[in-house]
């Protein structure tokens, strides 16, 4: 081999040497762009979390409606968001619906029938964080019709409710259905730090009625059971909505005039 081939060759080996590195720079630059892509992926989805977590506990969740006990105003299987700042920075107000946990064994003993594997892990997990809706069998939801000193009557000549005196026009009761749901009737009056909760669909819902001893102390919802407000339907789609009440319905019912009673020691029974 002459001196100018031996050249040659050393250099096309020097070629071939250069581009062996540029290719591993080219394959290391490209696992760490994949690698830093992946890092902002999995960054934004725990952020997610975290802010979804976040707004669950505090600001709004997601319920789904099991029943037919709100209709028409809800009906089985919507999905509701509910906001967490009523009770709390906004007060309550007549006619709010409003989700509460069980405040006395209102649903009965439900058979324990968790599903197990992976799927239901994930399920679980998803609610837990809010990105899924609560669909746990220990919440009840309802309309306030009494807030803590309210005297609520069922029903007067008329067969309307009266709350302090003032006969109630209930716009959002299911058509057919009277304000009483054809069920005895009642006098009562609402016990401090509780609310006197009604279905919408009255002749098939059980509601504070069907808890109460005739005082109003066992049947109303203690105030700290109260999740929050249902502000909105987000499904299905044609269901979505604002959930509002017209302020007219309650505009004339005056604050409580008597003594508010405190509640019994026993508080909500089934």
């Amino acid at each position: 081999m002459s001196a100018n081939e031996r050249a040659r060759s050393a250099s096309d080996k020097d070629v071939d040497d250069f581009e062996d590195f540029d290719d591993l720079d080219d394959s290391k630059g490209f696992l760490e762009n994949v690698w830093g892509g992946v890092k902002e992926i999995l960054l934004i989805a725990v952020m997610a979390i975290a802010l979804s977590f976040v707004v669950k506990t505090w600001l709004i969740q997601a319920f789904y409606i099991p029943s037919g006990s709100m209709e028409n105003t809800l009906v089985k299987d919507d999905r509701v968001i509910v906001s967490k700042l009523t009770p709390g920075p906004f007060d309550l107000s007549r006619g709010d619906v409003v989700v509460f946990t069980d405040p006395g064994n209102w649903l009965g003993t439900a058979p324990q029938t968790q599903e197990t594997g992976p799927r239901a892990s994930l399920h679980r997990a998803l609610q837990f964080v809010g990105l899924l809706p609560d669909d746990s069998d220990d919440h009840l939801i309802k309309r306030v019709i009494g807030l803590p000193g309210d005297h609520v009557v069922c029903c007067d000549q008329n067969g309307q409710l009266t709350v302090n005196g003032v006969p109630i026009t209930e716009t959002y009761v299911k058509n057919g259905d009277l304000p009483s749901g054809s069920k005895p009737p009642f006098d009562i009056r609402v016990p401090a730090g509780r609310v006197w909760v009604m279905g919408d669909h009255r002749s098939d819902s059980s509601d504070s009625r069907f808890h109460d001893n005739g005082t109003g102390a066992t049947g109303s919802v203690p105030i700290d059971d109260i999740t929050g407000r249902a502000v909105m339907i987000v499904w299905p789609i044609d269901h979505v909505r604002w959930l509002s009440v017209s302020e007219r319905i309650f505009a004339d019912v005056p604050s409580s005039g008597g003594p508010v009673p405190q509640p019994s020691s026993t508080g909500g029974t089934g």
